[in-house]
């Protein structure tokens, strides 16, 4: 019932003039792709740069919330236009990505690392002062620190993924793992 919803929403997406003229676009997908592509290297990096500062892989002399404070700004304005670039790929192709298990994937990690920032952020500002200046974070911080780390790389992973037909509805029969990537019985339009 969901994955019919998800279906038709995407047949709906997939009608419209616009994304038919952005997804044959000959140069404007390509300007979209490598946009999030390179916003997703700038926000990764920077964000890679404080997860690996709080496990005290990297700038051990400088503080964290240095750190923290002058990359923040930059990482959110690349995340925010890696997330518009996005839903533009998606809007390109809906259909196929709306029954793409990697997408799916992609979009479950994406909320765990949503409440993974939230609950990072809260534990830094709640953490006992002085750790700023100490080679690693508390070890709540660290925690979430690898969880960052290995989550986006998951994503990034993901993401490449979408790109191959390993399990499209075209090729996969009946059963979880054409439930999982939202095949929707006799429907297929790619």
């Amino acid at each position: 019932m969901l994955n019919e919803f998800i279906y038709n929403i995407a047949v709906l997406l997939d009608e419209t003039r616009w994304s038919t003229m952005l997804h044959e676009s000959y140069y404007m997908y390509n300007w979209v792709e490598s946009t999030h592509v390179l916003t997703l290297m700038l926000s990764l990096g920077m964000l890679f740069l404080i997860d690996l500062r709080m496990l005290g892989l990297a700038l051990p002399d400088v503080p964290a919330s240095r750190i923290a404070d002058r990359l923040n700004l930059p990482m959110l304005v690349g995340f925010t236009v890696m997330v518009i670039t996005g839903l533009l790929l998606f809007y390109a192709v809906p259909v196929r990505s709306s029954q793409s298990i990697w997408m799916r994937i992609k979009l479950v990690l994406m909320v765990g690392l949503l409440i993974n920032a939230i609950l990072f952020h809260r534990r830094m500002k709640e953490a006992e002062t002085g750790w700023d200046s100490q080679l690693r974070a508390p070890r709540n911080l660290r925690i979430g620190a690898i969880c960052s780390l290995a989550g986006w790389s998951a994503i990034v992973m993901c993401g490449r993924f979408i790109a191959y037909d390993w399990f499209d509805c075209l090729y996969l029969d009946p059963g979880f793992m054409s439930s999982m990537a939202g095949c929707v019985d006799g429907q297929t339009r790619f």
